[in-house]
């Protein structure tokens, strides 16, 4: 997957295609239904012509809301490893500022969609807004696109019978601790990701080492001990582990921050600097302090067991879902 910063002064190899816009934080299942509408739109334009996504960065959210705390399912370089595993041959990303978020609808139409990307088709959601205060909605746009020559399709919401799959939603489940029903959403475990950093060393002192992950951005899932599934994504270590991981303040010992450590089972290595995706399968039980340490090892030992159980049976689940109406 390629990918390119801003919309002016593309070269030829960047420019065109047909490309799904939208902040796809998650990645969810709904959002893979745009990108399969782009494909779609691609393949129809000719066998040569790239499907893309148009996103931004920082978040709109974060922009307008310097002071929120954390709310990312994906930081930027783990939405763009999904984006690449569900086949995005490339990735525009659009730095979202003072000047992009004062563009008129029509000057987002004309000179980032039509002049500076020079897309030949568009695919957005229904609930697509666009433009200064979110003036343009996903209709104005096809109307635009009928002026400005390029062709828009408009996907409507998609979900289950739970509801309409978004990204809102995911962090709700996650916030509550309830990982069946984020992946009924992502359609995949929701995951912690980024390069483990040191930490105090207190899980080897105790018989549990632990990597290390600091949040950033993402969203803190509710605090206390989770089944995880690790993916090593380089070194020699490099694969699927299982695991059993804590995210909370760790009152035994008096931690205020945030903090998230995972312990990979019958694991010996140094992981320090590694890119990995901590993947939260099951919630087990919440945050405690504990009177001793020896009480805190037996309850280790304890979490470990129904960390391997949960995992063994984990399956993501899968209900019925599909796109209620699409309008080309």
């Amino acid at each position: 997957m390629r990918i390119s910063h801003g919309f002016e002064n593309l070269g030829a190899g960047l420019r065109g295609g047909a490309a799904a816009i939208g902040n796809f934080d998650g990645v969810h299942l709904g959002h893979r239904a745009l990108f399969a509408a782009a494909r779609e739109a691609a393949r129809h334009a000719g066998p040569d012509t790239p499907a893309s996504v148009v996103t931004f960065e920082p978040h709109p959210r974060r922009h307008f809301q310097p002071e929120a705390p954390p709310f990312r399912l994906t930081t930027p370089e783990e939405r763009a490893h999904l984006l690449a595993a569900a086949g995005v041959d490339r990735l525009h990303v659009l730095r979202f500022d003072a000047a992009l978020s004062a563009m008129s609808p029509e000057a987002f139409a004309r000179d980032v969609i039509a002049e500076g990307l020079g897309l030949s088709h568009v695919v957005v959601g229904e609930d697509f807004r666009f433009g200064h205060r979110r003036a343009g909605d996903a209709t104005m746009l096809r109307r635009m696109g009928q002026q400005m020559g390029f062709g828009v399709t408009i996907l409507h919401l998609v979900g289950d019978e739970a509801g309409d799959f978004s990204s809102t939603a995911a962090r709700v489940a996650i916030e509550q601790g309830n990982m069946a029903d984020a992946a009924a959403i992502l359609g995949r475990w929701h995951a912690v990701t980024g390069n483990v950093r040191q930490g105090d060393r207190r899980g080897r002192e105790l018989g549990y080492p632990t990597a290390n992950l600091d949040f950033g951005e993402q969203i803190l899932p509710r605090f206390g001990i989770y089944a995880a599934r690790v993916e090593i994504r380089e070194g020699p270590h490099a694969g699927i582990r299982d695991g059993v991981a804590s995210i909370g303040i760790r009152p035994t010992f008096g931690v205020n921050a945030p903090n998230f450590e995972v312990h990979l089972f019958d694991f010996d290595g140094d992981l320090y600097g590694t890119p990995i995706a901590a993947s939260l399968v099951a919630f087990l039980r919440a945050e405690a302090r504990f009177d001793s340490v020896e009480a805190l090892i037996e309850q280790m030992d304890r979490d470990s067991l129904e960390a391997r159980a949960a995992l063994a049976r984990a399956r993501i689940p899968s209900r019925s879902r599909g796109e209620r109406k699409r309008s080309g």
